[in-house]
């Protein structure tokens, strides 16, 4: 059996393959200028030769705007239509197109993540592959093998040919969902809408999205989707059996979304772990402390558990410290030394002010609470208390008051007198 593309160079006139050429060429060199100019609008590139790089090896605009013009060019004429090579020339573009399309979304939705880089191009090769045994002319003889191979649903039969079809389907939906759904999620989280309804219509964007790239799939290669019952009532005893928590997780999240109970950029305390929220996912959530550590916590137990928000009518934060000063100090006078002396410190609020408190009557000194306040707790409270500390110290020194320091004091029993230290004795 002659393969497509021997067939169509084989069977025509060398005028006529010429035109084709010719064509195949002019669509080509559209799409390049349609994707400069996509990379110089929509990227920002300004520099000629940077954008016709990126047109050529890195541009979706290119190969989708090829393969339209061409499609554009097919339909001028019956001719036209008829022509073998311009019909093959469009699985080739729409290979190449998908191609790219997997690159960009690989780089959108999975920054860095190495494993997806060699997914992606694993499918590209398979796309690769299966393009040229279409055009070698060898797929008809495959299809037949893996047609004789069917298992039965049901009523339903799916064939070896059936299940690749749905296979390629579904990859080629899911790669195309992730890109529309990238595209929809960028432009929901750059709206000034508030952060939490921009993650939650992102989630439910992407979710409808897969669900219907899914469907489609399945009714591209001819699947009853009454066979999927059997599946969903499976997933359903799974659920109730042993996903409970996991489902448990996924409802938590869009909860604490649409309640507005904790935001993005908010700073918690959760038991003993307190920092600022990085993200939420629909199954947990990213908290990173001052210090750098991230955690991942559950949203369940967001829901469940007691959970402390530092910003959640206010993001100011109140700290305090303690000094002692000596019992013969004046408290009138140091009080408010104290309090001024706070106000100075770089990140400490002046409004509302420092304020300085006797807290305790201590067995060295007199213990007085230096409280002030913070808006950035983000950017931790050890270094911010450590310069109140410094600034204390210095105003107490330049005023005469003293810091005491752990003093005992011995009592001799009447009559008793303290025993002489030993005599030492020098050898010669």
């Amino acid at each position: 059996m002659d393969s497509p593309l021997y067939s169509a160079i084989a069977h025509h006139s060398y005028e006529f393959l010429r035109w084709q050429i010719e064509l195949i060429l002019l669509a080509l060199i559209g799409g390049l200028t349609a994707g400069v100019f996509v990379e110089r609008g929509v990227h920002h590139i300004r520099v000629w030769r940077a954008a016709l790089r990126a047109a050529m090896f890195d541009s979706v605009a290119t190969p989708a705007s090829a393969l339209l013009l061409l499609q554009f060019i097919r339909h001028g004429s019956a001719l036209l239509r008829s022509a073998a090579l311009l019909k093959i020339a469009l699985p080739v573009l729409a290979v190449w197109l998908l191609v790219r399309v997997s690159l960009r979304v690989s780089q959108r939705a999975f920054p860095g993540n190495a494993a997806v880089r060699y997914l992606v191009r694993g499918l590209d090769v398979v796309a690769w592959i299966g393009l040229l045994l279409y055009l070698s002319g060898a797929m008809p003889e495959i299809a037949e093998s893996l047609d004789a191979v069917s298992v039965h649903i049901g009523a339903q039969r799916l064939t070896g040919w059936t299940l690749l079809q749905g296979v390629t389907w579904i990859a080629v939906t899911l790669v195309l969902a992730l890109w529309l759904s990238s595209l929809l999620e960028g432009r929901l989280m750059a709206s000034p809408l508030d952060i939490n309804v921009r993650l939650v219509a992102s989630r439910l964007v992407r979710a409808a999205i897969f669900t219907v790239a899914l469907l489609v799939a399945l009714q591209m290669v001819g699947i009853d989707l009454t066979v999927l019952g059997v599946f969903g009532g499976a997933l359903g005893v799974g659920l109730g059996l042993g996903l409970q928590r996991i489902a448990a997780n996924y409802v938590s999240g869009f909860v604490i979304l649409l309640e507005s109970s904790l935001r993005v950029g908010d700073n918690v305390r959760i038991d003993t772990f307190q920092g600022k929220i990085l993200d939420i996912k629909t199954r947990y959530t990213v908290v990173r402390s001052p210090g750098g550590t991230e955690s991942i916590v559950p949203n369940e137990t967001l829901i469940s558990s007691r959970v402390e928000n530092l910003s959640y009518t206010d993001p100011n934060v109140w700290l305090s410290t303690t000094v002692s000063i000596d019992y013969r100090a004046d408290l009138d006078v140091a009080l408010p030394i104290l309090a001024r002396a706070a106000v100075g410190v770089p990140r400490v609020l002046a409004s509302p002010a420092p304020s300085a408190v006797v807290s305790n009557f201590g067995s060295d000194g007199i213990e007085i609470t230096v409280g002030f306040w913070i808006s950035d707790p983000d950017n931790g409270a050890l270094n911010v208390r450590g310069g109140v500390n410094l600034a204390l110290w210095r105003a107490l020194r330049d005023a005469g008051i003293a810091i005491p320091f752990p003093q005992r004091v011995l009592h001799w029993a009447e009559g008793a007198a303290p025993l002489s230290p030993p005599e030492r004795h020098i050898g010669a």
